[in-house]
Order: structure tokens, then C-alpha cells, then sequence
């Protein structure tokens, strides 16, 4: 399976909404500049931008890059199908599948508040970083299964 990146977000503070960058500088310990980096599972994380366009008109809102927190926006490349173990590389970089899914803010979410649902419990692709590089939007994106 080969894709593309299209959005590259982050934010400095957990909790908030994630701003678009054209670039993204990756350690080990996930994207420089990034409030979720650290020592843990969920350093990166990516959402289907096809998965987030439906969501968008199901719920009759806009929903922008960065909105559901996700760090990185893929398109041509089916995420729903990848489980824990599967290989995501993107340039130089390689992401390992750590967690599918995890629990909305539920109230403290402004999508879940305006929709009453999200897509990050089912859809939310959760990583760790295997190999340090940088990315782009516009990379290839390739999928080596488990």
C-alpha cells in the first residue's frame, strides 16, 4: 500500500488542537516541538484524511487538519486496516503501530461537544518511532504489514 502525507500538525500543549507545518523533525521520541513526544507508545499519531472528509459531512461541520489532535494526515493508504505491529515509513522515517483507537475527551472535546461522537476511539492510529529522519507533506507513504 503506498500513500501520501497531506497535513503535518503539531502543538506545544497536550489537550488542544494541533496547527498545520509543512515539515516535521522526528527523534526518538517522536516529533520535535510536539506535546505528545516523550518516552511512551503514543508519540505519533495519524488519522485517513478520507476518514476525517466523511466524519466532517456525517456531522455537517468543518473540520480542519489538526483538529482531532492527529499528528499526521495520510491519503491512498487504507489506516483502518493496520494492526498493532505494521510498519509505517514516510522518507527516512519509520513509525511502528502501537494502539488502534482511544478514549474521546468525550466533553472536553469540542468535536465530540458540536457532533456528540468522534473518530479517534475507532480510527486513531497511535506509533512509536523505530528509525529518526524528517517529513513532509507531500512524502510517500508506504505500509509493511506484521
Amino acid at each position: 500500500m503506498k500513500g501520501k502525507v497531506t497535513s503535518l500538525n503539531i502543538s506545544k500543549e497536550k489537550g488542544t488542537v494541533k496547527l498545520p507545518v509543512e515539515s516535521v523533525e522526528i527523534n526518538e521520541l517522536g516529533i520535535v516541538g510536539d506535546a505528545h513526544s516523550g518516552n511512551w507508545h503514543r508519540q505519533v499519531s495519524l488519522l485517513d484524511l478520507d476518514s476525517v472528509k466523511n466524519f466532517s459531512e456525517k456531522g455537517g461541520i468543518e473540520i480542519n487538519p489538526g483538529d482531532f489532535a492527529e499528528n499526521i494526515l495520510t491519503t491512498g493508504v487504507k489506516l483502518k486496516a493496520l494492526v498493532v505491529g505494521d510498519l509505517i515509513k514516510m522518507s527516512d522515517v519509520v513509525l511502528e503501530v502501537t494502539q488502534i483507537g482511544k478514549e474521546c475527551h468525550g466533553n472536553n472535546c469540542s468535536i465530540y461537544q458540536a457532533v456528540g461522537s468522534c473518530i479517534m476511539p475507532k480510527e486513531g492510529i497511535f506509533t512509536k518511532v523505530v528509525e529518526r529522519g524528517k517529513i513532509c507533506i507531500g512524502d510517500q507513504v508506504e505500509i509493511f504489514k506484521k
